[in-house]
């Protein structure tokens, strides 16, 4: 993982986790608690990808099995959060950047139903029966709720501070790169081409010889005649 990476997840995950302890799980909420984390998790997946993304996640959600007041077991979140940081990491084109806000908006959706889902599953397995009691289904609305009214502001900041970092332009995509250059490096060579041409000339007429062209017949001379000829050759293939 790049180091510049690390230097932007660390501050986000280490922000989104303070909020998310001492303000938004003090609000006492009904269903559960609004994830800030995963949010993080999900922005910074979408821009680095799918090995990113579960790094980052990964790691954000061994810090929330240690920090305080933790009371599940070690390494529960962690797995949740690798899970969606993958899964939301494969969503990121090969090229370029998305196009819409359809799919960052589906990322968010889909993570917060899985991770709810996945941490009730993770806990069942480990003897945890706290998400079945409370009931699974109003915790994956509440959840779902929570994290799309938080999204707008949370993941676009995100995802430009990583493009910013990762050093992506933060408009427009890769679709368009090539045509532009091909189309620079085309102008560029025409007009190294015509600045050549029009020096060799004023320095030949410098030195009291005519212009190359003009000593080859000019634009009406043999060259002329022949290059018309074979145009008009090759019109009339076409026209065939």
């Amino acid at each position: 993982m790049r180091i510049n990476r690390i230097l932007l997840a660390t501050p986000l995950v280490v922000v989104a986790l303070v909020i998310q302890v001492s303000i938004l799980a003090r609000l006492q909420l009904p269903g559960a608690v609004p994830d800030l984390l995963l949010l993080v998790v999900v922005g910074l997946a979408l821009v680095y990808g799918h090995v990113g993304g579960a790094l980052v996640g990964f790691a954000a959600g061994l810090v929330a099995d240690l920090a305080p007041p933790s009371d599940h077991a070690i390494g529960r979140y962690a797995l949740v959060l690798c899970i969606v940081g993958y899964a939301v990491g494969l969503t990121r084109p090969e090229h370029g950047r998305h196009r819409s806000a359809t799919v960052p908006l589906l990322a968010v959706l889909g993570a917060a139903i899985g991770s709810t889902l996945l941490y009730a599953g993770v806990g069942a397995l480990v003897g945890d029966t706290a998400a079945r009691h409370v009931g699974v289904g109003g915790l994956v609305l509440s959840a779902t709720v929570y994290d799309l009214l938080l999204a707008p502001f949370t993941v676009p900041v995100v995802m430009a501070l990583a493009r910013r970092t990762e050093g992506e332009p933060l408009t427009g995509d890769g679709s368009g790169t090539s045509g532009t250059s091909v189309a620079g490096r085309e102008a560029a060579y025409g007009w190294l081409t015509t600045g050549t041409g029009f020096k060799a000339s004023r320095n030949s007429m410098k030195a009291g010889r005519a212009p190359k062209q003009s000593r080859m017949g000019g634009r009406g001379g043999v060259l002329g005649r022949s290059a018309r000829n074979k145009a008009a050759r090759i019109k009339g293939v076409k026209r065939l």
